[in-house]
């Protein structure tokens, strides 16, 4: 998974990387591995792409060798894909950031098939062409060397894009909302599915490829998205409460306290002890930074990192019947980790529940899920997993509690990793 965004100011004196740095630390949720930023003045590109976080690769030294008012950058979760990448074809280049999957191809694949493309037909049509050509879930932010951007999201908006400005000044185009508030400017709307937007100095265009599926990814409102993120016009936040009531609702537990793993689970644990009475209690301390455990590339970093983040609280929990409230289950190992240090601080009960169905397939439009043969949801039942994790029990919010926390209709959502169909 990786985050995206993309500026234009419409005044040459603007000089843009240090915008699209804070709009980059605005998405560091979306991928910790690397960070990257690409400008372009007077038709040459200007790059800098580091391995870790924006804080660390990024310093005033290096913003400032960054110049020019038109620019984009990228954060990825995957060690083997740092972005913003730059390609040449024939004289022409442009840079590339790019989030979700392709059903066949590669990211280099995609850029070199657009670059083709913009020296045949405008921006608009290019980017509908490789769209139509490479199919899979999937936004993206080209930056041409002749002063373009050029936004485009999958024709089924499985993966989300919006854009928006600042008064005259700035189009920004970005994976979050979240990244447009840190950079001051103002949610306009989303990227449509299927839609291609280009940005020049004297004009916005836009084109579609009229494909009326809608497919928003599910995972995106559990996990991905920061809550204080609007996506597809629903507030992330509303949607991770809705979860929390239901949760109650669908598997009740008579407890005295309830936690919820930070941070993601903090508005479903709040929510459920809404629903049910029981008193939420701060279950957990950090030692160090914020670190997204899940989108971790190996098992070791995601126990070290559950440990770091996940120290539980003594006077929280001990001689207490404890409701554990987590996002999502993939292998167990890091959640049954988890319940071993609430026992270990003198819990009496430990009660699992997980804001999202099982977990039961990969996923091709780049969500990170393990083979399906290391997926606990896909081998055992509720039970089971109780057992295997040390639990008193454990349950699930189901697939129809999921959409109805959404707020969209199954048929407007990818489900694939719940239920294994996806929508291509």
């Amino acid at each position: 998974m990786s985050g995206l965004i993309g500026i234009f100011a419409f005044d040459e004196l603007w000089s843009i990387a240090r915008f699209i740095y804070y709009g980059l630390m605005g998405l560091q949720h979306r991928g910790q591995e690397s960070a990257g930023i690409t400008t372009v003045k007077d038709g040459r590109f200007y790059t800098r792409v580091c391995k870790g976080l924006v804080e660390e690769a990024f310093k005033e030294d290096t913003l400032k060798r960054l110049p020019g008012h038109i620019g984009c950058g990228g954060v990825s979760m995957d060690p083997a894909v740092s972005q913003p990448i730059v390609l040449e074809d024939r004289g022409k280049s442009l840079a590339l950031t790019f989030s979700g999957g392709l059903l066949e191809g590669d990211l280099k694949d995609f850029g070199l098939a657009l670059l083709r493309e913009l020296s045949k037909s405008d921006p608009e049509q290019a980017a509908l062409t490789v769209m139509e050509r490479f199919k899979g879930g999937y936004s993206f932010l080209a930056l041409t060397n002749d002063g373009h951007i050029v936004a485009g999201r999958d024709p089924m908006g499985v993966k989300p894009l919006c854009v928006g400005g600042l008064g005259f000044d700035l189009a920004v185009f970005a994976s979050e909302s979240s990244a447009l508030d840190v950079v001051g400017a103002d949610l306009s709307r989303e990227v449509e599915p299927g839609e291609v937007m280009s940005v020049e100095m004297f004009s916005i265009k836009r084109a579609s490829t009229g494909y009326s599926r809608r497919a928003y990814c599910s995972f995106e409102y559990v996990y991905y998205a920061r809550p204080d993120s609007v996506m597809n016009g629903i507030h992330v936040y509303e949607v991770r409460r809705r979860i929390g009531l239901l949760l109650a609702k669908e598997n009740p537990v008579e407890a005295d306290v309830v936690i919820g793993v930070p941070e993601t689970a903090i508005p479903f644990a709040m929510a459920y002890s809404q629903a049910t009475g029981i008193p939420v209690e701060m279950g957990f301390m950090r030692t160090g930074r914020s670190v997204r455990t899940a989108i971790k590339p190996t098992q070791f970093e995601r126990l070290v990192g559950v440990q770091l983040k996940l120290n539980p609280i003594r006077a929280a929990v001990k001689g207490k019947r404890v409701v554990l409230i987590d996002d999502s289950v993939v292998r167990g190992t890091t959640l049954r980790n988890t319940v071993y240090l609430l026992r270990k601080r003198g819990a009496k009960e430990v009660h699992v529940r997980i804001g999202s169905p099982a977990i039961v397939a990969r996923c091709p439009y780049g969500t990170a899920v393990p083979p399906e043969d290391e997926l606990i949801g896909r081998a055992l039942k509720p039970d089971e997993i109780a057992q295997v994790i040390g639990a008193d029990s454990f349950s699930y919010l189901s697939v129809d509690g999921l959409t109805e926390a959404i707020g969209l209709s199954k048929n407007s959502l990818c489900l694939g990793c719940f239920t294994g169909e996806y929508p291509v």
